[in-house]
């Protein structure tokens, strides 16, 4: 079964049947994030950057990690322990979002048995999960690219949580992993330039725990996959492959499977997917356009974010928009909403709305588009909570 767009978990109960609506609210409670220490800068690139790629994503540095998804994930929990007392015995479940690997079709196709298995998100998650040293369940894998953080708290809203009791000491965890480096073609500038490596770990626990507090409740989230002209994304063999050095010289690989990213569809299908996403869950959920104060998009690129602004403007969405968070981190995937949250913890309040969009499944004409809606948490004489 592909694993693009799909999820695979230990307790597959967990997931299928329809949406239903969980017994008990949820919500962030912190957020942790691992930067790899390698930066980037465009200089690396020369003549072969457009000159006015800055200007238009905002972009002048990514970081490049030299480990792997699961090692990035687990130096987001090393964060996580130095800004949180989490006590791991409260972890009721893991959801793994990795962006960087290869779709389990293309993977079947280039690669050997072992290779493809270890592109299979449900494998890097129980990876996670066993280095962690816990035994939980669910453990739930999933590859959604930027979309994946909406997919990923839209299982959780609708399937995960409706199927367990969720303790008022106990939370989920949501991991991000994006490694696109080493998918990346670094022979095509323009691409190759956009994206950065990160991981994220979010804490999901009940609205009304006292042991971990929620500063984000979570009302809604939703990801769906929708049809676009052309074909915006594909994976490609390459040998003698140009690759970035860490002394900031240009190294070969012998052979490497890239992706292929058609950016003018992107761009001009993102925004669109954005406020079409924000308009259903805002119907699905009852939240009026006018209530929403923040807008904490998918962090593509500085003028993809002003477009989808004008877009949320056209469905009533007129909160303020977060933007301009890709200076020295580039599009880091499904990272970028975590990501963008953490940089906004303190500022956000009132009704926050998430979009996301990104490339559908390799080779097909199809972009993913998701949301995620959350409310401010209020302290008992009305103050927006602090974390």
């Amino acid at each position: 079964m592909p694993e693009f767009g799909h999820c695979s978990a230990a307790n597959t109960a967990v997931l299928p049947g329809a949406y239903e609506s969980p017994a008990v609210a949820v919500g962030i409670s912190a957020i942790a994030i691992h930067e790899p220490a390698w930066q980037l800068s465009n200089d690396w690139f020369g003549a072969g950057l457009p000159r006015k790629f800055f200007q238009h994503t905002g972009i002048q540095s990514r970081r490049i990690s030299e480990e792997d998804e699961t090692t990035m994930a687990v130096r987001a929990w090393e964060s996580l322990q130095r800004e949180l007392d989490c006590d791991l015995r409260d972890c009721a479940g893991v959801i793994f979002v990795c962006p960087s690997l290869v779709p389990v079709a293309v993977a079947r196709k280039y690669f050997d048995g072992q290779h493809a298995r270890r592109e299979r998100p449900h494998y890097v998650a129980r990876q996670f999960v066993k280095r962690l040293g816990i035994a939980v369940d669910p453990v739930v894998g999933i590859n959604w690219f930027c979309s994946g953080y909406a997919k990923a708290l839209s299982l959780v809203h609708h399937r995960i949580l409706p199927a367990m009791s969720l303790g008022p000491n106990q939370f989920l965890l949501v991991a991000t992993a994006s490694r696109i480096s080493r998918i990346t073609d670094y022979a095509h500038a323009p691409t190759a330039a956009l994206f950065g490596d990160m991981a994220t770990l979010t804490v999901l626990a009940r609205a009304d725990s006292r042991k971990y507090p929620v500063r984000f409740v979570l009302l809604g989230a939703s990801a769906e996959t929708v049809p676009v002209e052309g074909v915006p994304f594909d994976f490609h063999w390459r040998r003698d492959v140009l690759v970035p050095t860490r002394d900031g010289r240009c190294g070969r690989d012998p052979q490497r499977l890239m992706f292929s990213l058609n950016g003018m569809e992107i761009g001009d299908a993102a925004p669109r997917a954005m406020a079409n996403a924000t308009s259903a869950l805002l119907r699905e959920t009852g939240v009026r356009p006018e209530e929403i104060r923040f807008v904490v998009p998918h962090q593509a690129g500085s003028s993809i974010v002003r477009f989808a602004s004008m877009k949320l403007e056209e469905i009533g969405v007129c909160g303020e928009v977060i933007n301009g968070l890709t200076k020295d981190v580039g599009n880091v995937s499904s990272g970028s909403i975590p990501y963008a949250l953490k940089q906004a913890w303190h500022l956000l309040d009132g009704t926050i709305a998430c979009p996301s969009a990104g490339v559908g499944p390799p080779g097909t004409s199809s972009v993913t588009q998701g949301c995620i809606l959350l409310r401010a948490a209020r302290r008992p004489n009305g103050s927006a909570a602090a974390r």
